[in-house]
């Protein structure tokens, strides 16, 4: 049997300045042939357990790429055409497809950049069975369903759950093949859009719906049921939550499916997050470090520092990561202690490395890309060039373990109050070596300002006291209100009030 197995990531918010060109993907560019296969092996990735079953079936495997870029922009034409290209040439005389998508891929032509592969593979391979994992938060589109036969994606918001999605999807495309399964794919939407914040699986409306997943899949006759809570910053139709069931039939999964978007519908309040002001996050942090407020239950150090959550400049939904906000405030405040991390600032990199390292810098920082509908000015500072590095690290957290990231050049700027991590990329804010690869232990701090959601958890949360989530007002804000849709299908919740199932 010879199989493909390919990997193609991306989350895009079209509301963000941040483009998408080939070399976003990867750290230097997508992996292509034997190098997407290295890259993967041993992965906590959908494409890593692609590769192990396969090798486990005594396949002959064809890696066409690896390509992986953080969310931002949309995907520029030229670099959604490469990627596919490699794909589809690789195709031809494959006997079964393995895919690695994550859901949510806008193109600067293309709305639907999955759907629109899948339907370009269906009718190049008529008859070979196309498999494919998604990301938790993709938007689930027709195209995708009627175009591949077997969906799974994952459970789990910090995803945790990669590799198990992709061996799911493989093990049950095994189970057609030998003949112990008769999988068919349905699927459900839901008229809503999700906030990213409620889409944590800890959340009491999606662990409920994950729960209810979970039991479904107990069945004999249900064989997959994802819940995809879509993703809501992006200006297409539909970036809306749904359901996507493989049974033993249509009948069966069409069913379950159905019950599933219903008792998601009637929970969508429990979806919505409602951001506090900035000024009260902010002294909401300060009570919590001096003990005056117990803050929510972290799980973590009673003495290690407070996490400042800037989740309207999240990396992993498209921020810019240069947004000041959180830190103007907290400065404003009197908060001190401050290991910040990262800020993109390609242009304030420059200047620091050409200062070199001890020296003392004053220079403008952050708040450089420009965001629609809104106007900041850089951060102006002065501190000291502590360290450079060129950004590598790798991660210790259970998220993408092992593997290798880059934030481009990096440098610390030490100023009074804070330890400040500048990078030529975006990053999330997931793992103590966006810091200790300038030298910086995060965890003697008496606040660590990340630009995350949802990644931080895994390896920050238990190093700290409390936490507090901090809406700067960036593209990933919680307020839809500060964006411009024009695509989206109307009524849809929580914009219309009124809107109704429709099934």
């Amino acid at each position: 049997m010879k199989v493909l197995i390919a990997r193609m990531n991306h989350e895009t918010n079209t509301f963000s300045p941040v483009p998408t060109p080939l070399s976003s993907f990867g750290n230097h560019g997508p992996d292509f042939g034997a190098d997407a296969y290295r890259a993967n092996k041993g992965a906590p990735t959908a494409m890593g357990a692609f590769i192990d079953l396969a090798e486990g079936w005594g396949a002959e495997l064809v890696t066409p790429v690896s390509a992986m870029a953080n969310p931002s922009g949309r995907v520029d034409a030229g670099a959604y055409d490469a990627i596919c290209q490699s794909i589809l040439e690789a195709a031809s005389g494959c006997d079964a497809l393995l895919l690695d998508l994550h859901g949510a891929m806008v193109v600067t032509d293309i709305d639907d950049g999955e759907g629109e592969l899948l339907e370009q593979l269906r009718q190049r391979c008529l008859g070979v069975p196309i498999v494919v994992s998604l990301d938790l938060h993709g938007n689930v589109t027709e195209k995708m369903i009627v175009n591949a036969d077997i969906v799974t994606g994952f459970k789990t918001y910090p995803h945790l759950d990669m590799y198990e999605s992709g061996r799911l999807a493989g093990s049950i495309f095994q189970a057609r093949r030998e003949g112990r399964a008769t999988p068919v794919t349905a699927w459900r939407r839901v008229p809503l859009m999700s906030h990213t914040l409620k889409s944590a699986t800890a959340s009491p409306a999606m662990k409920g719906a994950v729960d209810r997943a979970k039991a479904l899949e107990r069945r004999d006759d249900i064989y997959a049921v994802t819940v995809m809570a879509g993703f809501a910053l992006s200006d297409i139709p539909a970036p809306c939550v749904s359901v996507i069931v493989v049974g033993k039939d249509h009948a069966t999964a069409q069913e379950a499916a159905d019950g599933l978007a219903r008792s998601i519908w009637q929970q969508r309040e429990g979806f919505i997050y409602q951001s506090a002001p900035l000024r009260d996050s902010i002294a909401r942090a300060k009570a919590i470090s001096n003990g005056a407020d117990p803050g929510p239950t972290s799980g973590g150090t009673p003495s290690g520092p407070v996490l400042l959550l800037d989740h309207g400049d999240n990396c992993m939904s498209g921020g810019t990561c240069d947004t000041m906000d959180v830190l103007q405030e907290a400065f404003a405040q009197g908060l001190r202690g401050i290991a910040v991390g990262p800020i993109c600032d390609p242009e304030a990199v420059e200047t620091l490395y050409a200062a070199g390292r001890g020296a003392t810098v004053t220079l403008s920082l952050g708040n450089k890309r420009a965001i629609p509908g809104r106007t900041a000015t850089p951060m102006s500072l002065t501190g000291r060039v502590a360290a450079l590095s060129n950004g590598e690290y790798t991660m210790s957290g259970p998220i993408y373990h092992g593997m290798t990231f880059c934030m481009g050049r990096t440098a610390r700027l030490s100023v009074d109050g804070a330890e400040i991590v500048v990078t030529e990329q975006t990053q999330e804010g997931w793992d103590l070596g966006i810091f200790t690869c300038v030298g910086l232990d995060a965890r003697r701090s008496d606040f660590i300002l990340l630009k995350s959601r949802m990644y931080y958890q895994p390896v920050f949360l238990p190093l700290a006291r409390g936490y507090v989530e901090c809406d700067s007002g960036g593209v990933t804000s919680s307020d839809y209100g500060l964006f411009t849709y024009t695509k989206i299908k109307r009524p849809v919740y929580p914009f219309d009030r009124d809107a109704e199932l429709g099934f």
